[in-house]
C-alpha cells in the first residue's frame, strides 16, 4: 500500500488549501480513508475520516465547519478541503488507511 500526499504549503489566515492523497495497492473503494495532523511534540490527531462510498463523513470539533473531506474512488484519491485556516491549523497532514498505512505527510503552514 502506497499513500502520497500533496497540497500543502505556506497560507495566510483565512486562506484555503486542497490537500490531496492518492492511494495504490489496495481496492480503494472498498475501505475508509482518514486524514490526521502532527505537530512536534504531540501526538498524531484525526481530523476528518470519510466511509467507502463517501456517504458519511466524521469531523474533529476544532475544524467542522471550516474542512471538507470527500473522495473520488475512480482515482483512488481522497481530498481534504481546508477553508478558512487559522495558525493553529499548521501541522504535518497524513492520510491513513486504517492507521496502518501513512502517507509521507504534507507541511500546512498558516502565517501571515
Amino acid at each position: 500500500v502506497q499513500l502520497v500526499e500533496s497540497g500543502g504549503g505556506l497560507v495566510q489566515p483565512g486562506g484555503s488549501l486542497r490537500l490531496s492523497c492518492v492511494a495504490s495497492g489496495l481496492t480503494f473503494s472498498s475501505y475508509a480513508m482518514s486524514w490526521y495532523r502532527q505537530v512536534p511534540g504531540k501526538e498524531r490527531e484525526l481530523v476528518a475520516a470519510i466511509t467507502s462510498a463517501g456517504g458519511t463523513t466524521n469531523y474533529a470539533d476544532s475544524v467542522k465547519g471550516r474542512f471538507t473531506i470527500s473522495r473520488d474512488n475512480a482515482k483512488n484519491t481522497v481530498y481534504l478541503q481546508m477553508n478558512n485556516l487559522k495558525p493553529e491549523d499548521t501541522a504535518v497532514y497524513y492520510c491513513t488507511w486504517r492507521r496502518a498505512y501513512w502517507g509521507q505527510g504534507t507541511q500546512v503552514l498558516v502565517s501571515s
